[in-house]
């Protein structure tokens, strides 16, 4: 147990018996315990494997290589479409916990596994991501904009694609175009 990731715990009033067995386990398998994110992050050898989240409706235990493990329960859980390499097992009781203890330590055995062998997720090219509408007519009325959005590394543009794609009405997505436009313009992604 690393005592700066404590406060993580203590913090926690809805889902602290969970999460607390959920360390339990995870420290049983032999990581090492930071924290990263503002959440328990759970390594091996200096490499992320999984950490621990919370919310409203469910605690969770996040994989880094999810996409990469058996999932012989089909208990792995992609949180949404454009989540490529991570998966979750989400958790809403300590009974559930406690039933799925044997399993969970065996995935967790499994994704170490999977670290050390060195595989890789392979990860859709920015090409590969759809443009919005909203903002591919921004960029066909500013060229600058296009020409800058083009110049950001492909991390910065998929952050860009996935941020706005994700509004589900066309205002919320015109709005956020507008908002970070200048930070395109600038050569800046989303977190700059």
């Amino acid at each position: 147990m690393n005592s700066n990731v404590n406060w993580f715990f203590q913090k926690e009033k809805k889902w602290r018996p969970e999460i607390e067995k959920l360390r339990e386990i995870i420290l049983s398998c032999d990581l090492v315990e930071e924290l990263k994110w503002g959440c328990p992050c759970y390594q091996f050898e200096k490499k992320n494997i999984l950490l621990i989240h919370v919310f409203k409706e469910y605690c969770a235990v996040l994989f880094f290589k999810g996409s990469l493990l058996k999932d012989p329960k089909n208990i792995l859980v992609q949180q949404t479409k454009n989540v490529q390499a991570a998966r979750q097992i989400r958790f809403i009781s300590i009974e559930q916990i406690n039933k799925f203890a044997k399993t969970l330590k065996s995935y967790v055995y499994d994704a170490v596994k999977i670290e050390v062998s060195g595989l890789k997720v392979s990860l859709k090219k920015t090409s590969e991501f759809s443009i919005p509408e909203e903002f591919q007519n921004k960029m066909n009325d500013i060229p600058s904009l296009k020409k800058s959005f083009y110049e950001l590394t492909p991390g910065r543009q998929r952050g860009y694609l996935l941020y706005f794609s994700s509004a589900k009405q066309s205002k919320t997505r015109k709005v956020r175009i507008e908002k970070y436009i200048p930070l395109i313009l600038n050569g800046k992604g989303l977190d700059d």
